[in-house]
């Protein structure tokens, strides 16, 4: 008898531990991104990009990741319409149309190919996208790397019913912005980020909400002027962004937050 109240209440307790483990599951993200970025050139003015538009050109990646990079200009424009809402962005889709219908599809992809092999975006075609576009600036974008990770962390062996799971990514971006009438690459940053969760349902950790945490740390480097920082969900900010919920208003920038950049507003 007893051992069948034994039973009952330590099977009773794996249900309430189970109900709770699910309760307590949610999309909140443990998450690090670390940045590394050039300073600003000095023949370049911020405050230029109230005044003359953006383009976001299409990201690149190698062979084996083809497919992953189709969305990053997207989630790049997000991340500037909510930092920057003043900016004049041109979004890929407008841009890719816009050089499509000037004719300069096949310029455009030769361009892409020879930047594969040497990091330089050609400045005679820079030039005729620019006017093609409507654009003075635009951003170009470079996946490195991305994968995504399941381990499980905890199951009953007797039910198979598994309670616990640990999902987590990484991904490292390449973020430059080059001025299409000169040809000159203005600013350049590098970021490598995790991001981690503990859940009881088999969904990973998308890219969507990865690259929402690592393209914001690396806008609000270049928006701060800095160049190197380490980002965490203590920036509320970016942590808010990545739940797809917009800031009421940004934070007020602290001083004493400089230093690790844990804190730092996104701010025009």
């Amino acid at each position: 008898m007893r051992s069948n109240i034994s039973t009952s209440s330590g099977f009773a307790g794996l249900l309430l531990l189970f109900a709770l483990v699910t309760g307590c599951a949610s999309s909140i993200y443990g998450w690090q991104v670390r940045t590394n970025s050039t300073p600003m050139v000095s023949s370049f003015n911020l405050a230029d990009l109230q005044q003359q538009p953006i383009a976001l050109l299409s990201a690149l990646t190698k062979s084996s990741m083809r497919g992953n990079e189709v969305a990053l200009a997207n989630y790049l424009e997000e991340v500037l319409l909510k930092a920057a809402p003043h900016w004049k962005v041109v979004s890929q889709q407008e841009m890719v149309s816009r050089i499509n219908r000037q004719g300069l599809t096949h310029e455009y992809t030769m361009m892409r190919a020879d930047y594969e092999q040497s990091n330089i975006l050609d400045r005679d075609v820079l030039r005729k996208i620019g006017s093609a576009v409507g654009a003075r600036y635009a951003f170009q974008l470079r996946l490195a790397d991305f994968s995504q990770t399941m381990t499980e962390r905890w199951q009953l062996p007797v039910m198979r019913v598994r309670m616990l799971e640990t999902r987590s990514s990484i991904m490292r971006v390449l973020l430059q912005l080059w001025d299409l009438e000169t040809g000159e690459l203005l600013w350049a940053s590098v970021a490598e980020s995790t991001m981690q969760n503990e859940a009881v349902s088999q969904d990973p950790v998308y890219l969507g909400d990865i690259a929402r945490a690592t393209l914001g740390s690396m806008v609000s480097d270049f928006l701060n002027r800095k160049t190197a920082s380490q980002y965490t969900p203590v920036n509320k900010f970016l942590d808010n962004m990545i739940r797809e919920a917009m800031p009421e208003e940004q934070p007020e920038q602290e001083d004493e937050n400089e230093k690790s950049g844990e804190s730092d507003p996104v701010v025009e």
